[in-house]
């Protein structure tokens, strides 16, 4: 077969933008060019890669197995660059990390400061993802590290014990559920809410688990992090649903009374996931032991 890994990142971009053009761009190359391209590497695998639509195109079942190991491939040669990067002059190396928003916006941004204090050649590219698409992400051997929240059954990763949380009720000091010491989460959906951004993992979380009892979350203000939900719970405009870790233990001119969940799922320990720890690339298993040797 005479295709190269030119043809193969051209191949990645194309199935991931759905366009040819959008995905010829994106490996600088002409449209032209990366139609020749994928006409040869359909002729040499012997399969059509794609179906064209009018407004782009679809993977076949012979691309959808293509991506899944085109990806795989792309992965391993990250990983080889890693393995060789401490041989390199200057020792450099750079590690993605994937995690949901409670990690991101709790533990992470301590203990990730701390890694980098310890290994300052190295650079930390974070990205927030739901746990769902973290897992799925590692399985497939798009990302080596991921932090993820509750549990993940069935998934073809290890995980790894890394943080023990709990996500619970804010109210204003002067609301009806601040007397409480616990409820349940059916019992405040009348009331509105103030909500990380949309799109954030603990947005989807939440209205995902109102949707689970039939209801939607009227969500009156969404912000940009933990300590902003604390802010504007403790103001009267809602009541938030937050990590125990992320309310502010001092700061706050009028802070909001925390109310634990009886729900099962509110116990959302924080795992560190990766495919297999065992042939993690050199910086990458740095930072899973960095991350799992944390003391809480």
């Amino acid at each position: 077969m005479r295709y190269d890994l030119v043809d193969l990142r051209l191949f990645v971009a194309i199935a991931e933008e759905r366009n040819l053009t959008r995905g010829a761009a994106r490996v600088s190359l002409a449209t032209s060019s990366a139609s020749h391209r994928l006409r040869l590497l359909e002729d040499d695998l012997g399969a059509p890669l794609f179906a064209r639509q009018p407004r782009g195109v679809a993977l076949t079942r012979a691309g959808e197995a293509l991506l899944r190991h085109a990806r795989q491939v792309f992965a391993q040669i990250e990983q080889m660059h890693a393995d060789l990067a401490p041989y390199a002059e200057g020792v450099r190396g750079h590690v993605t990390l994937w995690a949901n928003t409670h990690a991101t916006h709790s533990f992470l941004p301590d203990d990730l400061a701390g890694f980098l204090r310890r290994y300052p050649q190295v650079s930390v590219a974070l990205e927030e993802h739901t746990s769902p698409d973290i897992v799925l992400a590692v399985a497939r051997g798009e990302v080596e590290v991921g932090v993820v929240a509750g549990r993940i059954e069935d998934a073809d990763v290890e995980l790894i014990p890394y943080r023990a949380d709990r996500l619970v009720l804010i109210t204003p000091g002067a609301h009806p559920l601040s007397v409480r010491a616990r409820t349940r989460f059916a019992e405040v959906l009348d009331y509105p809410f103030v909500m990380l951004h949309a799109g954030s993992a603990i947005h989807t979380f939440t209205t995902n688990a109102a949707a689970a009892l039939g209801r939607h979350l009227d969500v009156r203000i969404q912000v940009r992090s933990f300590e902003a939900v604390s802010r504007m719970v403790g103001a009267g405009v809602g009541l938030g649903l937050v990590p125990k870790s992320a309310v502010p233990l001092a700061g706050l001119r009028e802070p909001p009374v925390v109310v634990d969940l009886d729900e099962a799922w509110a116990q959302r320990d924080l795992q560190v996931c990766v495919r297999r720890r065992a042939t993690l690339s050199g910086f990458s298993s740095a930072l899973v032991e960095s991350l799992v040797n944390t003391q809480g």
